[in-house]
């Protein structure tokens, strides 16, 4: 069986984070593990707080994992202060996995920042540039690039200058933009593109969450980063479209509705 390992925050409610990643996984037939780098109180109206894993526990997570079971592919998530950075680079610089996906969890969906402000630098030298794959969406994009992106050319841009710091291929998100949602795929050579309709749901706790761990599952599987990406796209515009109406604000993914529904995405 293959297996993946997911690096990021808890978030209780089961919408995002460590929760949502091993929801994915399972759905891939993915053997999912986690190293939790913070415990977030969180649900589907806001962050009601952070508490921060030391960098002692974070590398014990990561020697009894790589130690046990040697995962297939990484996602890394949430990484919120210096400690749980260096301790991730520290990790990945004694494994070296391969097929590592990294979704720069910069902000909640409510706009509450995840990662201290003089943590930028560290996170795009050291644990950014460890990526096979970076999923930013538009506003994680600005913030690590400095640009302000407004069409599909500034996506491209801003592709070609993420791309430029040594990150091998980057998944840019469009749906911050009004209209036919545009992700673009750019590893250095040409761009792809990714198109969907827009669906009419508040409901969309844990997105990027979710899309960076299913291209990782796929990764783990064995697909191309093309197809990986692909098949992610379909597998989360499926959860999307069966979104669940819980909670008082948005509400959560159906995570595990290609199972239930007998379809399979990788």
């Amino acid at each position: 069986m293959k297996t993946a390992l997911t690096i990021a925050g808890s978030d209780c409610s089961g919408g995002a984070g460590i929760q949502a990643d091993l929801k994915t996984f399972a759905a891939h037939n993915v053997y999912g593990m986690s190293i939790i780098t913070a415990v977030v109180a969180e649900n589907t109206t806001g962050v009601l707080g952070i508490e921060r894993i030391s960098k002692k526990s974070i590398l014990q997570q990561f020697k009894a994992v790589f130690e046990d079971i040697f995962p297939d592919s990484v996602k890394i998530g949430m990484l919120s202060e210096r400690a749980a950075c260096e301790a991730v680079y520290e990790g990945l610089e004694m494994y070296t996995p391969k097929n590592v996906v990294i979704d720069p969890v910069l902000y909640a969906k409510d706009g509450t920042a995840l990662t201290d402000g003089d943590n930028m630098d560290f996170l795009i030298k050291n644990i950014f540039t460890k990526a096979d794959l970076l999923t930013p969406n538009i506003p994680e994009a600005e913030k690590i690039t400095g640009l302000k992106i407004k069409s599909i050319e500034d996506m491209k841009k801003a592709c070609r200058e993420i791309n430029s710091m040594g990150i091998k291929a980057v998944l840019l998100k469009g749906g911050h933009f009004e209209g036919e949602p545009t992700d673009i795929l750019f590893d250095g050579g040409d761009f792809k593109f990714f198109r969907a309709k827009r669906i009419n749901t508040k409901n969309t706790h844990g997105t990027g969450c979710t899309l960076s761990s299913a291209a990782a599952a796929n990764l783990a599987a064995g697909k191309t980063m093309e197809e990986a990406v692909f098949s992610a796209k379909k597998y989360i515009n499926t959860a999307i479209e069966n979104s669940l109406s819980l909670g008082k604000g948005n509400g959560p993914l159906n995570h595990m509705y290609s199972v239930f529904k007998g379809d399979d995405y990788v």
